[in-house]
């Protein structure tokens, strides 16, 4: 086994490790985690071709049903964005046809937040803070006083309450938000072992800000301090411990292709 001590940053395996987006963009106000269709996704896709001759094929094959052909351009060009800057991942999930609904729905939202610096910020920053208040509870004029007060006069009043519903919904979808009305609750979503365990070796070959226990995407889905360590001391495949204010992990294997061939 391999010991990594993670201090306050991130060891890259490799010297050009793909990236979390930093950039803000206006791709959730027309898809927010799309679960269904990112499965059809990494069942269908072929990286090897590029993906501007992706469309007319996923059209003509029916990836994702009757949708028109303008829709399955975006749908594509969304996916590209979420999953194909991280080619060991997709590959995983394409092999991975054993997944579960609980592990789907969790590594749909995980790929948003890498690829949306906007969700990601909501989701793994936001909604953690809301939830250590007496009454954690989140609605859209909540949501949407929060997109103002973080991008002030970038975005019209009208397209800035799309996004304020769009983050809901897609953090709904994600479990991370009650599918009810306002206001709306801020429950956890089911992590499974192996969820858990395919963030973390996707994230050590990841370049992103904090470190591989203290980031958005674990404190989105509520895995932070106590029972983050909890769950990582009882993980398969990975030894954890903590010392004061330093951590390490033992691999067992040396990156996410070799954990997913012994694991799936």
């Amino acid at each position: 086994m391999a010991a990594v001590s993670i201090p306050n940053a991130t060891k890259p395996e490799r010297a050009d490790p793909p990236s979390e987006a930093t950039d803000i963009h206006t791709r959730i106000l027309r898809l927010a985690l799309g679960i269904e269709e990112s499965r059809s996704y990494w069942e269908h896709v072929d990286p090897k071709v590029p993906p501007a001759q992706r469309a007319l094929i996923a059209f003509e094959h029916r990836w994702f049903g009757a949708k028109s052909l303008e829709r399955v351009r975006f749908l594509l060009s969304s996916f590209v964005d979420r999953y194909d800057p991280f080619p060991d991942a997709l590959a995983v999930l394409q092999r991975w046809r054993s997944m579960d609904a609980a592990t789907r729905q969790v590594v749909c939202h995980w790929h948003l937040q890498l690829s949306d610096p906007l969700y990601r910020r909501f989701t793994g920053m936001f909604l953690v803070e809301r939830r250590g208040l007496r009454d954690p509870k989140v609605d859209r004029n909540i949501a949407l006083r929060w997109v103002k007060n973080e991008f002030p006069d970038r975005w019209s009043e009208a397209t800035t309450v799309q996004f304020a519903s769009k983050l809901l919904s897609a953090a709904s979808e994600a479990g991370v938000v009650s599918p009810k009305r306002d206001p709306r609750s801020l429950p956890l979503p089911k992590v499974t072992d192996l969820a858990l365990a395919y963030l973390l070796h996707l994230l050590r070959g990841t370049r992103f800000e904090g470190t591989l226990t203290e980031n958005p995407y674990l404190a989105s889905v509520g895995l932070t301090e106590g029972f983050l360590d909890q769950r990582l001391r009882a993980l398969p495949g990975i030894t954890f411990r903590r010392m004061a204010h330093l951590t390490e992990l033992e691999w067992e294997s040396p990156n996410l292709t070799a954990w997913a061939e012994a694991t799936l």
